[in-house]
């Protein structure tokens, strides 16, 4: 096993001979869950932002005025709250998140209601109102139109304040309109699509008849009532999309002519500039096989395929086309087909023009053109995956890529509309935060806004290590190893070992604590070392990395992370006989497959909202990685953790909201029940009436029960 450690983090203590300079406080588990993104996060720079004009940006101050700062950071105030609230006669009690139209005005909702307001002339107008009852909104600025769903149907509302029932569904019907579908897989967020000029609307209609109903239990009512949802199962029947295009001059709404099975996926869609045409990729049931399709707006018709993709595991379109503002003949594709998302050059005719990007690493976000529209601004990791950058890329093949951003970390950055400077907002293990302005040109710095302190120098906290440890076959595994403050490498620590372990997900970056939640501090003071691995199948290394749990989830992930644990017995200060594990979601499958298929390795563990059995997940992400329950028998049956009950030898609890909509419940009861069967004892805690997860101030119960457990039980 080779172990390479790539990267140290602060030590939060300065000794003077054997005199603690100051004394620190301690963080309490209230302090670390509650306030970790606000009175324990590093200082920002409040709603900080471009604005319309070259090299101007806004932000708040205090929250009653918008001030306007130049790139030498001189400051103006352009709009004080009483100022807002006088010209629109509002009762504002902070200053709302500017939307810039143009270098004098902006536009922001509240309530039910858009407002626009001129800095320059001091005067507000209401853009148009909708319905208070109305969600999923989507406004479009230029044409003052905005589109909302109310129940199961879409609507739309105009300056004129004039509401339009677009859909006209049965709200006892199983068909919704206007909301995300195929359960906001495939990048999917959102159900409702204006085109670029607010001639057409665009919206995903789903018709969910054929979908099992799923009961949620509501304890607020006496008697208790059954809430349903419809939940579709893997293997099971699914639901059937559309696209409708609606026109609000004609009040007419067409269907795009879409060819296929009726339980396909159409996702991402894109209008192009002209609003002639939507493009939808189209991804058949088994997720092998995908058609870039080009359709009529004006009445629904299809054109043509532009390209198609296939792969013998899966294929997941995650973005839709990005068409070039200079050339709305020519749009950018991102895609895996070479085993890291990379971006395509195509043409509406379906030419592949270039590969814009290539290599072992991963391209994140296409955030826009250059001033010279000559290179494209984008955001991606490196090769290790820890960190993310800002680079331009050439729209010339065969063009080296430059990295914009230098230093290591995490970059989180915002291009302004002329392609010429970057907001960058940055962290990495040693840095809170910093926020520069750099040029597009050569990423030279133009100015730094904000070098933030270490937030919780004050504190009692411990070093985070960034760990690079060698899987059986060879492949480096990212792990980070959180050690108290006053650690004593003579002395024996107990660990909690943190994990995911699932796609879509990364735990260790080089960002700022690692990305650890805090109270992973907080047990670490505790006397614990906390320890997370990113195994194969996790995020941000490319697409063989995340496959290879295809059709078999745990059984590589484990391999992994039995892995780190051969790693914390190499280590003299770990108890290799104190070892818990703990995990949500996917990683509460990872937990219970863990105490179950490796039974003598954790005396404890935890799992949160757990898969227990993947034939009770929902189609759309557990057929991708498994399948149909036909088709892969032999890895559902292994995967299934009810064959394991017998093994268990150290102490368990599940957790779950009882009104999970995600993984419900029957997961966690399903598994209990066959404990029960077996004569095996473990422990159950429910939250009632909470989903997938446990927020606000019952997540401080959550986290003291967790912790609680693990250290009764380690005792």
């Amino acid at each position: 096993m080779t172990i390479h450690k790539s990267f140290y983090v602060f030590v939060l203590f300065f000794m003077s001979g054997n005199m603690l300079i100051a004394q620190a406080k301690e963080l309490t588990l209230e302090q670390a869950v509650l306030y970790q993104r606000s009175s324990f996060g590093p200082e920002n720079i409040s709603a900080l932002q471009w604005m319309a004009e070259a090299g101007a940006m806004s932000l708040f101050e205090d929250g009653t005025a918008l001030t306007k700062m130049d790139e030498q950071q001189n400051k103006t105030k352009i709009a004080s709250l009483d100022e807002l609230n006088k010209a629109l006669a509002l009762d504002l009690k902070r200053f709302p998140v500017p939307e810039w139209q143009n270098k004098d005005e902006f536009y922001f909702l509240y309530k039910n209601a858009y407002y626009s307001y001129n800095i320059d002339n001091k005067k507000g107008t209401k853009l148009l109102g909708f319905d208070a009852e109305g969600s999923n909104l989507k406004f479009h600025v230029q044409s003052k139109q905005a589109a909302f769903t109310i129940g199961k149907n879409l609507y739309m509302a105009d300056a004129s304040n004039a509401k339009k029932k677009v859909s006209q569904i049965d709200e006892s019907s199983d068909v919704v309109c206007g909301q995300a579908i195929a359960r906001s897989e495939f990048g999917i967020s959102e159900g409702i699509f204006w085109s670029p000029k607010g001639t057409y609307l665009a919206f995903y209609q789903k018709n969910e008849s054929e979908v099992a109903n799923y009961p949620l239990l509501d304890i607020t009512n006496t008697p208790g009532t059954l809430r349903n949802i419809k939940y579709p199962m893997a293997g099971q029947k699914s639901e059937y999309a559309q696209v409708g295009v609606y026109n609000p001059k004609k009040n007419r709404v067409v269907y795009l002519r879409v060819s296929g099975d009726r339980d396909q996926y159409l996702t991402n869609l894109a209008w192009d500039p002209s609003e002639q045409f939507v493009y939808v990729v189209i991804v058949n049931r088994a997720q092998n096989h995908i058609w870039f399709n080009q359709y009529n707006a004006n009445d629904g018709q299809f054109v043509k395929t532009l390209f198609e993709e296939t792969h013998p595991k899966y294929v997941e379109p995650e973005n839709p086309a990005w068409f070039l503002p200079n050339n709305p003949k020519e749009f950018l594709w991102m895609s895996e087909r070479d085993g890291f998302m990379h971006i395509y050059h195509y043409n509406t005719d379906g030419k592949l023009l270039a590969q814009i990007t290539s290599g072992k690493w991963v391209v994140e976000s296409i955030l826009g053109l250059d001033e010279a529209q000559k290179n494209i601004i984008l955001t991606g990791t490196d090769e290790s995956g820890l960190n993310i950058y800002a680079y331009s890329a050439s729209m010339k093949a065969n063009k080296p890529l430059t990295r914009l951003t230098t230093e290591e970390g995490v970059h989180d950055v915002s291009l302004h509309a002329n392609g010429a400077k970057l907001i960058d907002n940055y962290s990495n293990l040693k840095t809170p935060r910093i926020i520069k302005i750099i040029e597009t040109q050569g990423g030279k710095e133009i100015a730094k806004l904000l070098d933030a302190e270490n937030p919780l120098k004050d504190y009692k906290i411990g070093t985070v290590e960034l760990l690079t440890i060698k899987a059986k076959d060879g492949t480096a595994l990212h792990g980070r190893l959180i050690k108290p403050s006053n650690f004593d490498p003579t002395k024996k620590y107990p660990v909690l070992v943190y994990v995911y372990g699932g796609p879509h997900a990364q735990m260790v970056t080089n960002s700022w604590l690692g990305a650890a939640q805090l109270w992973m501090q907080y047990q670490a003071e505790r006397g614990y070392l906390i320890f997370t691995l990113d195994n194969r199948g996790s995020k941000g290394r490319g697409f063989e990395f995340e496959n290879v749990i295809h059709r078999n989830l745990g059984t590589n992930e484990i391999e992994d992370q039995m892995v780190g644990v051969d790693y914390l017995k190499s280590l003299p200060f770990v108890n290799a006989d104190k070892m818990a594990v703990h995990g949500w979601s996917f990683g509460g499958f990872m937990t219970i497959s863990l105490m179950l298929r490796t039974p003598d390795v954790f005396k404890v563990g935890v799992a949160g909202g757990p898969v227990t059995d993947w034939k009770f997940y929902e189609i759309m992400y557990g057929e991708r990685y498994m399948d149909t329950p036909a088709e892969n028998p032999a890895g559902y049956e292994n995967a299934r953790l009810t064959k394991y009950v017998k093994n268990l030898k150290g102490n368990l609890m599940l957790v779950h909201g009882t009104s999970d909509d995600v993984v419900v419940e029957q997961h966690s009861l399903s598994l209990i029940k066959t404990f029960i069967e077996n004569d095996v004892l473990i422990d159950y805690f429910p939250y009632p009436m909470h989903q997938h997860n446990v927020f606000g101030k019952d997540r401080v119960h959550l986290m003291k029960k967790v912790l609680t457990y693990i250290e009764d039980k380690l005792k």
